[in-house]
């Protein structure tokens, strides 16, 4: 299973904000969008990512308030990418080897949405269903006096 596969079984929403919104506008959106990450964009070009942890890490810095602070400030600049045609096995590695989330799925400039670890388990566990059912299906429907060799 390759990443655009992924992409495919999630969904093509993408939600993003700019370096110069707010914080704390910043987390309200991603609380009322239920998301754990927010694209952070210049124009048509992704400059970085803010997830649940920049955010968690700016509050601890200011004392629990928000009020003031920019996107910008706390995102994650120019995040680790991946590739469409990356193999889920390899996308797993690489989000536990970088400690990430949320990785930005990019194919030649373009971004094309994010992936999170929650998709990747997603997309797993129905492709292993498929496999399952399909086994069950091949087994059900073995023919009779063949012997398996």
């Amino acid at each position: 299973m390759q990443v655009r596969e992924i992409l495919r079984i999630k969904g093509s929403s993408l939600f993003t904000t700019s370096s110069d919104a707010s914080l704390t506008g910043a987390v309200a959106m991603m609380s009322e969008l239920d998301t754990g990450s927010l694209v952070v964009m210049e124009g048509e070009r992704m400059v970085g990512m803010l997830t649940f942890r920049e955010v968690l890490a700016a509050i601890a810095a200011h004392q629990g308030s928000t009020d003031g602070v920019q996107v910008g400030a706390v995102m994650v600049r120019d995040p680790v990418t991946v590739a469409p045609t990356v193999e889920a096995n390899e996308l797993r590695r690489l989000m536990v080897e970088k400690h990430m989330r949320y990785l930005p799925v990019t194919d030649g400039g373009q971004l094309l949405g994010v992936i999170s670890f929650l998709d990747v388990a997603k997309a797993v566990l129905e492709e292993q269903s498929f496999e399952n059912r399909m086994l069950k299906n091949y087994i059900k429907n073995w023919p009779e006096g063949s012997a398996a060799a």
